[in-house]
């Protein structure tokens, strides 16, 4: 049976444009409130540790929306409502931050935030594997993640601008503005992959127990595996960066320079993204990850010494490579590490598990920089990524198949 190829598809094409420009939205409207929000903590009286705490239960909510996400995208018709939803709940609540009078309320907002993250990730990165062939996914997810990075540099951008003018609270509201615009371009642009529509709207549908009894029978190769524990090892010691914006403060670096600092990293990241993916579909998966991860350990053990203030600009453009390198290449491995009737699972379980690695990076982080001092995290977190990458390409050789993903 062969189902009509994507590449000729027009809604399929057009599905990674209209994903591209939203998630560009989206991201602007996240960073133009994210890079000054260690700051707006400092005026309510939070430290690191809560900071910790708010950014730890904030993605690990996100994972636990992912998993169950994950299983429902193999098992419904019609994913363009869930992805839709979670990018308009997300971006409802952004501007919320403007109000607030106490870090938990903080926390409250991060967590919807997030929790909408969780519930439209799987069934769109699905819906994007639909809609290209797999020798052209890491270029796919690699071009979608250059957009989003590239919001990532108009939000610090726009951030700064109305900082120079107004106070933060400004900014916060200001972020509505591309956030409504994320949700209409996912209304209006984003289609439903041809191939998934062979099937009638009447066919059988699963309810949420079988759904689970399918889930609980899936059998995972073992190069998955492998995989996911390297990549577990290196996200408990990857913390929120937020931990980056406060160390570099420490390092002398003014707080109104905090959102230049996510500029720095997302110019290289928009740019290195696509670059990255492309390669990814024509040489080992595994490889180009691993250069991420010792690039990672390279930028934090920098800021681990924290030497200069030039050093610690140089090192905010490096780590653009580690996200470019790893974002969108570990992303096309898990994908096509499976059949078309399990990606969403198996995204989830990724997820998931990485999800729950970095809550419990954010909480370690904040109680060792309270315990230990600021430079113990990033020393530890810069070992992890080494031994990450070692796994993945110790198991290089052995699992040939799964290597190109």
């Amino acid at each position: 049976m062969s189902a009509r190829s994507p590449e000729v598809d027009p809604a399929a094409s057009r599905n990674i444009y209209a994903f591209g420009i939203t998630s560009l939205l989206n991201d602007t409207a996240s960073e133009m409130a994210y890079w000054v929000l260690p700051a707006f903590l400092a005026t309510l009286g939070a430290g690191p540790a809560q900071l910790g705490i708010i950014e730890g239960i904030a993605e690990s909510v996100a994972s636990f929306a992912q998993l169950f996400s994950g299983y429902l995208a193999d098992h419904i018709q019609r994913r363009k409502p869930v992805v839709v939803g979670g990018y308009f709940l997300a971006n409802a609540v952004k501007p919320l931050l403007a109000l607030v009078t106490a870090w938990p309320q903080i926390l409250a907002i991060r967590f919807t935030d997030r929790l909408s993250k969780g519930i439209r990730g799987a069934p769109r990165d699905v819906m994007v594997a639909e809609s290209v062939p797999k020798n052209r996914l890491g270029s796919a997810y690699g071009l979608i993640q250059s957009l989003d990075s590239a919001g990532a540099i108009v939000g610090p951008l726009a951030a700064l601008a109305l900082l120079s003018r107004f106070h933060v609270r400004t900014v916060f509201f200001a972020a509505a503005v591309p956030g409504a615009l994320c949700t209409l371009v996912a209304w209006l642009g984003i289609r439903e992959p041809q191939q998934r529509g062979s099937e009638p709207e009447t066919a059988n549908k699963p309810s949420p127990s079988d759904i689970l009894k399918r889930g609980a029978k899936l059998h995972l190769p073992a190069g998955f595996y492998f995989v996911l524990v390297a990549v577990t090892i290196f996200s408990l010691g990857n913390s929120s960066d937020m931990f980056l914006v406060l160390r570099a403060q420490n390092a002398g670096i003014r707080v109104a320079l905090a959102p230049l600092l996510g500029l720095v990293f997302n110019i290289t990241y928009t740019l290195a993204s696509w670059p990255a993916g492309w390669l990814s579909d024509r040489i080992s998966r595994r490889g180009v990850a691993s250069a991420g991860y010792v690039i990672f350990a390279a930028v934090y053990f920098v800021f681990g010494r924290a030497p200069s203030k030039p050093a610690i600009w140089a090192a905010m453009a490096l780590y653009g490579f580690y996200y470019a390198l790893t974002q969108p290449v570990l992303k096309a491995l898990v994908v096509n590490s499976v059949g078309e009737d399990a990606r969403g699972r198996v995204l989830g379980i990724y997820f998931f598990v990485t999800s729950i690695a970095t809550l419990a990076a954010s909480l370690i982080t904040g109680q060792l920089w309270k315990f230990y001092g600021a430079e113990v995290p990033f020393y530890v977190s810069a070992a992890a990524a080494l031994i990450a990458a070692g796994l993945l390409l110790g198991t290089t050789r052995s699992r040939e198949s799964f290597l190109r993903g």
